[in-house]
């Protein structure tokens, strides 16, 4: 069984957040406080150490986690050398991974994710239509494959996955739990609806 203190929590926040106007997506205000603060919340109590992968305005987010990681190869090369950095960075023999635009996440994540994964090395969140590759446990010792892969050239998450072995965890109950804060509208619109569900 892997406890809290088998895994380390990462939440990716390194991009360059091109559909919010290039402004640092995780620090984006989601009904009054940073987007990477709410997605911070379901790590709480489940991990043992809470990861923040950055590339920029480090200051900012570092009260907001145990740690702050940048990309071990700079040049912004997208969530496969975010989860590479979480992997290198991490103290523990599992991962359990985030984006910073996933504010409503169910809060028994961990569990969910530890209950799908069974014997392979990777499990990730679908939410009865399509996957979340980013929403994934993981174990830490991927990462000889990811670096090599990542030195042929690979910047794809699924095409990774595809060499490896993966289970998908069923989240269809909570599919607004993994919806993604990627322009204002989103987040316009999402905050709408936790406010219904919330009254």
């Amino acid at each position: 069984m892997i406890t809290p203190h088998d895994l380390t929590g990462l939440i990716l926040a390194g991009g360059k957040g091109r559909r919010m106007g290039g402004r640092d997506k995780g620090l984006e205000l989601f009904a009054g406080r940073p987007l990477v603060a709410h997605v911070g919340e379901r790590f709480h109590g489940h991990v043992a150490e809470l990861l923040i992968s950055a590339n920029r305005h480090l200051d900012a987010y570092r009260p907001l986690a145990d740690r702050v990681i940048e990309d071990t190869d700079a040049g912004f090369y997208g969530p496969l050398m975010g989860l590479y950095s979480g992997l290198c960075a991490a103290r523990t023999p599992w991962l359990l991974v985030a984006p910073c635009d996933t504010p409503a996440l169910p809060h028994n994540l961990a569990a969910r994710m530890i209950a799908g994964i069974h014997d392979a090395d990777i499990a990730v969140a679908h939410d009865g239509e399509r996957s979340h590759p980013v929403v994934a446990l993981m174990r830490t010792d991927i990462a000889g494959a990811l670096r090599r892969a990542l030195d042929a050239g690979e910047r794809s998450v699924a095409r990774f996955y595809a060499g490896q072995r993966v289970r998908t965890v069923d989240m269809a109950d909570c599919a607004t739990g993994l919806a993604n804060v990627n322009t204002p509208d989103d987040k316009a619109r999402l905050e709408a609806a936790l406010a219904r569900e919330a009254s």
